[in-house]
């Protein structure tokens, strides 16, 4: 959407994700991502943190399970979402702001670690035509990236036995 705030941070989980349920079960998981800038202190010879940005985020739906199951308290993450604001008042009568990043990715930081993507099996995604597909058998069958080497990959000319095995380009 046009004028919203893109935002993305790098930094690590201050606690694990909380997933809670909506009146309408709707699934919600918020968590809080701290992130330090550092600089090099040249005449002390070493690194020196400055002062850390500490940002609540929010996930919806299907990826807000996936995201609770996923990251854990200190894993190094980068997020990547639409910056909101919202006013509130408090049970005082204090009128409050705060700033919540709406996360539309988010995934751990490959520079100081590893990872071991699976893909999700739930019936929580669209593909062609607006039907849902449910299973990955279904998606290996139209020719899907995530298919496992040497399984049927139904329109997939490039994975398909016989469509150009003999190593001649269609181009």
């Amino acid at each position: 959407m046009a004028g919203e705030t893109i935002m993305t941070v790098v930094g690590n989980l201050t606690a694990d994700p909380e997933l809670r349920y909506t009146q309408n079960g709707l699934a919600v998981a918020n968590f809080t991502i701290a992130s330090t800038p550092r600089s090099y202190d040249r005449q002390a010879g070493e690194w020196r943190d400055g002062e850390p940005l500490f940002i609540r985020a929010s996930v919806w739906r299907e990826f807000a399970e996936h995201s609770a199951s996923t990251l854990q308290k200190g894993m190094r993450v980068i997020a990547q979402g639409r910056l909101k604001q919202r006013s509130y008042e408090t049970k005082e009568g204090e009128k409050r702001t705060s700033l919540e990043l709406e996360v539309d990715e988010v995934g751990p930081s490959l520079r100081f670690a590893t990872a071991q993507v699976t893909r999700s099996t739930g019936g929580g995604g669209q593909r062609s035509g607006g039907q849902n597909q449910g299973g990955s058998q279904q998606a290996r069958s139209q020719g899907d990236a995530w298919a496992q080497p040497g399984q049927s990959s139904g329109g997939d000319v490039w994975n398909s036995p016989g469509s150009y095995g003999n190593d001649e380009t269609p181009f």
